[in-house]
């Protein structure tokens, strides 16, 4: 079915029907639409539209299925990806805490890291989706392993140019129970936006509409309202820039 044409959102409410959008040439889909907890390439695509130029590198240092590459290609931009797990001769073995690529190399980095452990990403012991954000360690372990990614964007990112996160909170119903919205809700979006601006400038918090297909089952519909919980209808998408030399006074814009 042919997907209506890409448009640039001039709003902080973000939405597309559909995961992809169709390439120019019409030759290939963004990433593999079978894998588990692929981003929507239209949201890469609205990022690179934005804050990039032709030629510029964009680094995704939690590449997945490789939608960032994709999307980078058919902009005109060079994508870098990583991944503990490569899914593609593209995508290179590396740890996100850890980026192979010099300080200052790239000039935009787009991030959609796990949202606590509810997707296996991976049979890697490192891997971050294995650390609960709201474990025994009241989620410690997830934040201190995302602190240090956070860490990583910004060392590799230019200085005046972006990052973006794309990022859902999330809700663990209590084992047991039967009703009345007992369970541990995971601010992950917050808790994640509160590390990004210790080393960035925040630009834009964006909502990104969900169109998981769970959330049109009334199964789904039936357990969240009988349990009282609230099934997760948007992402967040964090904008942000690094700001760390303070220009010189020359009297000239640049």
């Amino acid at each position: 079915m042919k997907k209506p044409p890409l448009r640039i959102q001039t709003t902080t409410l973000w939405e597309y029907p559909s995961q992809h959008y169709d390439a120019a040439d019409g030759s290939r889909m963004q990433g593999d639409s079978e894998y588990t907890g692929a981003t929507p390439s239209w949201v890469i695509w609205q990022l690179l539209q934005r804050y990039t130029r032709a030629g510029d590198k964009v680094l995704d240092p939690m590449c997945g299925s490789g939608t960032t590459l994709d999307v980078a290609t058919d902009l005109g931009r060079t994508g870098i990806g990583f991944d503990l797990a490569p899914t593609r001769p593209e995508i290179a073995q590396a740890d996100a805490r850890a980026i192979p690529l010099e300080d200052s190399s790239v000039d935009f980095v787009f991030i959609d890291p796990p949202y606590s452990t509810h997707v296996d990403y991976s049979d890697d012991a490192r891997c971050i989706g294995k650390l609960d954000a709201s474990g025994e360690d009241g989620g410690r372990a997830y934040y201190a392993a995302m602190d240090l990614v956070i860490a990583q964007m910004h060392r590799v990112l230019k200085d005046r140019r972006y990052a973006a996160l794309y990022v859902s909170d999330s809700w663990r119903k209590r084992r047991g129970d039967k009703g009345g919205g007992g369970g541990t809700f995971m601010p992950i979006g917050f808790e994640l936006f509160a590390r990004l601006r210790t080393r960035f400038q925040p630009v834009d918090v964006i909502s990104v509409v969900r169109h998981n297909s769970t959330l049109g089952k009334s199964n789904y519909n039936k357990a969240a309202e009988e349990g009282n919980f609230f099934l997760r209808g948007f992402n967040y998408l964090f904008i942000m820039k690094k700001v760390d030399a303070p220009r010189e006074a020359t009297g000239q814009r640049r």
